[in-house]
């Protein structure tokens, strides 16, 4: 792990945390893509309200990333770097845009909660993404719905 403040955090998880000493090292994120977005969705996480994100896996693909999965830690960072939490992934369901419902916007926990807010802020997020890549969002584009819960 090369961020100094991200591994302190993961050396204090573990000091009360023995058990998962031999686990992989977190992946170190902030989530969004602008400064603003990317502090605001860290603080969501720390105060528990921000319980899942949503990657398109197409993004994925293109940046070589793998698939995150049940029992990862990972761990969010606000824009600069600056460890906040450490969460774990307790779900990962790959479903199509167009099937995203209200309760899982709701576990997103942005903005209003509302699907008419998640749609509209990730489908710009998503047109963003994807544009890097030559590529357009769509209605059936896979979503990978990761929930996780707070863990320090």
């Amino acid at each position: 792990m090369e961020n100094a403040s991200a591994r302190n955090m993961w050396g204090d998880y573990l000091d009360t945390h023995l058990e998962h000493a031999f686990e992989n090292t977190p992946e170190t994120t902030y989530y969004g893509d602008t400064e603003k977005d990317a502090n605001e969705l860290a603080e969501l996480v720390k105060k528990e309200v921000k319980k899942a994100t949503s990657h398109s896996l197409l993004g994925l693909q293109n940046r070589k990333k793998v698939l995150p999965k049940i029992g990862d830690f990972i761990v969010v960072t606000n824009w600069h770097g600056e460890a906040q939490c450490i969460v774990r992934t307790t779900a990962v369901i790959l479903k199509p845009y167009f099937s995203i419902d209200i309760p899982y916007a709701q576990l997103e926990g942005e903005g209003d909660k509302s699907l008419e807010y998640w749609k509209k802020v990730h489908w710009d997020y998503y047109t963003r993404e994807l544009n890097e890549f030559g590529r357009e969002p769509r209605e059936s584009m896979i979503i990978v719905c990761q929930q996780f819960v707070k863990v320090f």
